[in-house]
């Protein structure tokens, strides 16, 4: 089996079996959401730390790559606009309705599968890149999804009442675990500058901890889906595929492509810039008591989408260079 077919077999192994395994886990009662929640702290305190310190390490600092900051904090605003400014008030009344529909606009999952996609494509490189944009979604998460989703949940009660933002605890938001990825990318470039060489032996290791990664990341994904609100919220929440999927990576495209030429850094932009909703949506609805089951429906939606249509056909359009990306 030559790379290229052994990285379609990852798309299965790495993609798809991970959602199954999670839900049929759930099913069958030999899963339980405190080891879901394990399993997350743990790829993303340590497994993607690791990760970022070794990605890091080999990867050329570049001018142009100082845009991809840029594309964390845009993928998360344009579907936001899009959904604030033009129909949320029309489509959803409801507070506690609003407030999971536009958070589960914004971030997407960028680190977890936007990675493992990226890097099935471009190796140790794309990987990379996609936790550089990942970083950024990750403030998006904490100085947006959450304070929004204490507004929704504070309107849903006190309609009349002035809002105010103090009850929040700025001091977790600001200082958390989930930030230790970061320091993990400063050592990694700081090798990258010195110039240590990273032994032979941690490629090795790295390849090995992006599948890990994967499985500890994709089975409490498996784990959440929920088919019982999808009926009720599949038609009012599917036109966050299009803007997410479709526009969102088109416009995140024409933007990168005046900055650089470079297919593989293009190519990663398009493949992070479409991934699907991410399940810190889900689990900011369920934290701030707003309506988890609307959230749900365009998280299946997309994430079935993107590991199912959209990124096995970019793959295969790029590898046969249908598309240039390669």
């Amino acid at each position: 089996m030559d790379a290229t077919e052994l990285r379609i077999v990852f798309i299965f192994v790495d993609l798809i079996l991970p959602l199954i395994v999670g839900y049929v886990l759930k099913k069958i009662n030999k899963l339980t959401a405190g080891q879901c929640n394990w399993l997350i702290r743990f790829n993303i305190i340590i497994i993607f730390t690791i990760l970022s310190i070794l990605s890091f390490w080999v990867m050329p600092l570049r001018v142009e790559l100082m845009m991809l900051p840029f594309f964390g904090f845009f993928c998360s605003a344009l579907p936001l606009g899009i959904v604030y400014f033009f129909h949320l008030q029309r489509k959803f009344p409801d507070k506690l309705e609003q407030g999971s529909y536009v958070i589960t606009a914004i971030p997407s999952n960028i680190v977890t599968i936007g990675g493992l996609c990226a890097f099935i494509l471009y190796g140790e490189v794309g990987f990379a890149y996609a936790q550089m944009v990942g970083v950024f979604q990750n403030l998006v998460m904490l100085f947006v999804c959450f304070p929004m989703g204490y507004y929704f949940k504070f309107r849903s009660i006190h309609k009349n009442e002035p809002f105010a933002m103090g009850n929040l605890n700025w001091r977790s938001v600001f200082i958390n675990w989930n930030q230790v990825s970061v320091a993990g990318m400063i050592l990694g470039i700081i090798l990258y500058i010195i110039d240590v060489p990273r032994p032979e032996a941690l490629g090795t290791l790295f390849q090995a901890l992006v599948h890990m990664g994967a499985w500890f990341a994709l089975i409490p994904i498996g784990y959440m889906i929920d088919f019982s609100g999808l009926k009720k919220y599949y038609w009012s929440t599917f036109d966050l595929a299009p803007i997410k999927m479709i526009i969102t990576p088109a416009i995140s495209y024409l933007i990168a492509a005046l900055f650089t030429n470079d297919p593989v850094l293009l190519g990663s932009v398009i493949i992070l810039m479409a991934t699907p909703c991410a399940i810190n949506a889900l689990i900011t609805a369920r934290l701030y008591g707003l309506n988890v089951n609307l959230s749900m429906a365009p998280f299946i939606t997309t994430v079935g989408l993107y590991i199912f249509v959209l990124f096995p056909a970019f793959y295969l359009l790029v590898t046969n260079r249908i598309l240039p990306f390669k």
